[in-house]
């Protein structure tokens, strides 16, 4: 069966098919009670009994899931929904924890782990969502090894892209990425350090948002740094991802970062507005898809196309001065904070497990026919290797040059030109999964977002021999709202260009 075939797949009687199963058409259906979020977790379980086995995007199912699909019909019978959420099936990665599923982030060493529900999940059980299950990712977030293979991990297995056989799905938050193409679930919860939202959501033809640091909690997440991690929502339209949003967003007493998450945060369905784009100062940033092949360059440029013809004014090219330079202070600052923030989660959550980073090795040492097979643990060892102290004046000064360079870089750009984002390709074509070699990914757009801590926003833009690729919408930290418009505008220009639909989205996702 083709993946448009299964997305075919009718929910009930409602005629609403798996691959348009917005959140605002299944919220009517809940609400008017022609379907029951009872029905609609059935339905979506049994999706992944189905199709997970090829997938690999869920590592598991919650018991608890049917209970709480229940307990949200009795909501809506007695007069107190709680929103457009309430009854929405949402799978979660798998870093991040739920009472009864471990983060385990992908490793039998977290596998008997216990604590309560992250800070997140508890917002999106306040809003009525179900946790239907916890999503399969690149084990430890892809923060263990290079090379690597993105979507593997030993608990989970390796997850497949459905738009290509044997083709990679990105990572770090594979499965959230592949659940949502794939019709497992409307819509999931990714992570990201440096591109993990954005790079499987450009590759599986959906829709990520990297939001602000800060914006999100992450109390309750497996890090990697405190400096870039964040959660954030994948679906496949912007307004669904927007809903998530307003669910996930706001003030975590226990997370210091998201103190001014309690002004800014807002409900981003109230954005979407179709001349979005009408006005907006768009800045092409060409560099990092300088070198592709003429297919996926054209994506880009029918992209910038259609944002002209939406009424944005596109200036092409800008540049982000010494962007060049950003990587190897990243890489200093986040192999030095991994230590320090790891071991700090580790000695504050319950159950048995490692005590450390050094204890984790030591796991993977003792487990390596199982938890090495493929790849090593270079990443981790490297860690180990520093001090782990947040005072040590080399760790100081590669976090300092690596958010300078990232913040002047994007800043200098939004500045001189007047824009309200950048926008470049997300990213290229998915690459063959290689259990070898690792990881074909030559180039992405995420870092300077990531490194800053700006947002950014990945939309489908075109296929490239039928595999997905994503257009990134980049602005100044706190500028979800305009983002969202912005992303918002672009797909509905994009859907418009061809009579009979998308002009090169993937044909599940067009409405």
């Amino acid at each position: 069966m083709s993946l448009d075939e299964s997305l075919a797949e009718i929910i009930g009687s409602t005629g609403i098919e798996a691959g348009n199963a917005s959140v605002a058409r299944l919220a009517d259906s809940l609400s008017a009670g022609a379907l029951k979020a009872a029905d609609l977790t059935a339905f979506y379980l049994a999706r992944i009994e189905q199709l997970n086995p090829d997938l690999r995007a869920v590592i598991a199912v919650s018991g608890a899931a049917a209970s709480e699909a229940a307990a949200s019909d009795e909501r809506r019978a007695n007069g107190r929904g709680r929103g457009p959420l309430d009854g929405i099936p949402v799978l979660v990665k798998d870093n991040v924890s739920a009472t009864g599923m471990p983060a385990t982030a992908g490793s039998p060493a977290l596998l008997n782990a216990a604590d309560p529900d992250a800070f997140l999940v508890t917002k999106l059980r306040s809003a009525g969502a179900v946790i239907i299950g916890k999503a399969n990712l690149s084990e430890w977030a892809n923060y263990r090894s290079r090379p690597s293979s993105s979507g593997l991990s030993t608990l989970g297995g390796q997850a497949v892209n459905p738009y290509g056989s044997g083709r990679s799905p990105s990572g770090s938050s594979s499965g959230s990425a592949v659940a949502v193409a794939a019709g497992l679930a409307p819509l999931a919860v990714g992570t990201e350090t440096d591109g993990s939202i954005v790079s499987p959501a450009g590759v599986c033809g959906v829709v990520g948002i990297k939001p602000t640091l800060g914006l999100v909690s992450r109390s309750g997440v497996v890090p990697i740094s405190a400096a870039q991690d964040t959660a954030g929502p994948m679906a496949r339209t912007v307004a669904d991802a927007a809903a998530l949003l307003t669910a996930l967003a706001g003030r975590d007493e226990t997370d210091q970062a998201t103190e001014r998450a309690a002004t800014e945060a807002c409900d981003y369905t109230a954005l979407l507005q179709p001349d979005g784009l009408a006005g907006a100062r768009l800045g092409v940033w060409r560099e990092p898809s300088g070198k592709v092949d003429a297919r996926t360059a054209a994506v880009l440029q029918t992209a910038i196309a259609a944002l002209r013809d939406a009424g944005a004014q596109v200036v092409d090219p800008v540049q982000l001065a010494d962007i060049d330079d950003l990587g190897e202070p990243e890489h200093a600052a986040l192999t030095h904070e991994f230590k320090h923030d790891i071991n700090a989660y580790l000695a504050g959550i319950g159950g048995d497990h490692p005590a450390d980073l050094a204890g984790l090795i030591a796991f993977n040492t003792g487990n390596e026919a199982v938890v090495l097979n493929h790849f090593g643990q270079e990443l981790f060892e490297a860690a180990e290797a520093t001090s782990g102290d947040m005072a040590d004046a080399g760790y100081r000064e590669a976090r300092e040059s690596a958010t300078r360079i990232a913040r002047s870089g994007l800043d200098g750009a939004l500045s001189a030109e007047r824009l309200d984002a950048v926008i470049t390709l997300t990213g290229h074509p998915a690459w063959l999964i290689d259990h070898v070699l690792g990881d074909y990914h030559k180039w992405g757009s995420s870092s300077p977002a990531a490194v800053s801590g700006y947002p950014s926003i990945t939309v489908p833009a075109g296929l490239v021999s039928g595999l997905p690729v994503g257009l990134s919408f980049i602005g100044a930290a706190w500028s979800e709202p305009r983002l969202i418009a912005l992303a918002h505008g672009f797909e509905l220009a994009l859907a418009g260009r061809s009579p009979g639909g998308s002009a090169g989205i993937p044909a599940s996702r067009q409405r």
